[in-house]
């Protein structure tokens, strides 16, 4: 899942997905696949790992995988981080909260969405909302171009009316979208109220605490089954701490507009991913849709490039 966009100067790079951490010289042999090559591998790793979320729900049900996910995360960034609770505002709490907020109910309604429809287009209409922040952001005429190739390809998408896809799942993947778009929102103001990745580490605890209860009314005592739990981890490893650790080694190497055209292209990985693991094979018509939507995504960005304004990807998955 990806999409351009985040307000965070290039100095906040760091939360560019929600989850994770690592040393900033990163991991040994990652390094030798070159900036592209990182990005590309977390993009990869992110999307497999939401294959993988699919197929754990019938186990732990979507709201069971975002609380093992989330829990996973937390206590990776939190022995990571190591974030210092005392010296901050009532303000500074707030953000962090509402942070927290908008990335458990981004990963919620995003699990809820593929729970009901297929990766690929789950994630092309997730992509809606932070490419719909990076066009309004712009204020150029030139964005009304990116915005309709972009309706374009959900029309498409929806074979003119979404009989093809679930409504409630496409409602989902919308809401999602909106989610992450308030995630790249509040990911820069706490990223200016905490230092390093210390409000990322203590929003993912909000986020984990807050689903806490959701996750154990759907699963109840199946979150505590090992090869659940077990495979709940995996997908945080994958959909969290590897991409985080990965783009983080590439964002000190690569141009922000760089990175963010390349993290544009998620949409086709997850519908890849979705085809190799779960079976969701793509009409001509959903292809042509992700496409139009990749398309439009890397316009929005070279367009912000344009006028001097790095923007920075993130991830809402």
């Amino acid at each position: 899942m990806s999409t351009p966009s985040a307000t965070a100067p290039p100095t906040q790079a760091a939360p560019a997905r929600p989850g994770g951490g690592g040393s900033p010289r990163g991991p040994r042999g990652f390094g030798s696949l070159g900036p592209v090559g990182l990005v590309l591998a977390g993009g990869i790793s992110v999307q497999f790992g939401g294959a993988l979320a699919v197929t754990l729900m019938p186990r732990a049900g979507a709201l069971g995988v975002v609380t093992l996910r989330l829990l996973a995360a937390a206590v990776v960034l939190l022995l990571v981080c190591r974030p210092r609770l005392r010296g901050h505002s009532r303000a500074d709490w707030g953000t962090v909260v509402v942070f927290g907020i908008a990335m458990g109910a981004m990963n919620g309604l995003f699990y809820e969405a593929v729970a009901r429809i297929p990766l690929g287009p789950a994630v092309t209409l997730e992509v809606l909302g932070p490419l719909a922040l990076s066009v309004l952001a712009s204020r150029r005429l030139i964005n009304a171009l990116w915005a309709g190739l972009a309706l374009g390809g959900v029309f498409l998408l929806g074979g003119g009316g979404f009989g093809d896809l679930d409504p409630v799942g496409v409602a989902f993947a919308l809401g999602a979208g909106a989610m992450w778009a308030a995630y790249i929102i509040f990911s820069a103001r706490t990223g200016r109220r905490f230092p390093q990745a210390d409000g990322l580490a203590l929003a993912m605890a909000v986020a984990a605490l807050l689903f806490l209860p959701l996750g154990i009314a759907e699963a109840g005592s199946r979150l505590l089954d090992p090869t659940t739990v077990a495979l709940g981890s995996a997908v945080a490893l994958l959909s969290s701490v590897l991409p985080y650790t990965l783009e983080l080694l590439a964002l000190r190497r690569l141009p922000a507009s760089t990175f963010a055209i390349l993290m544009s292209l998620e949409p086709a990985i997850a519908a890849t991913a979705g085809f190799l693991i779960l079976g969701q094979a793509l009409s001509a018509m959903q292809a042509a849709a992700i496409a139009l939507v990749i398309a439009a995504s890397i316009g929005a960005v070279r367009t912000q490039v344009g006028r001097g304004k790095v923007t920075l990807p993130v991830e809402g998955q």
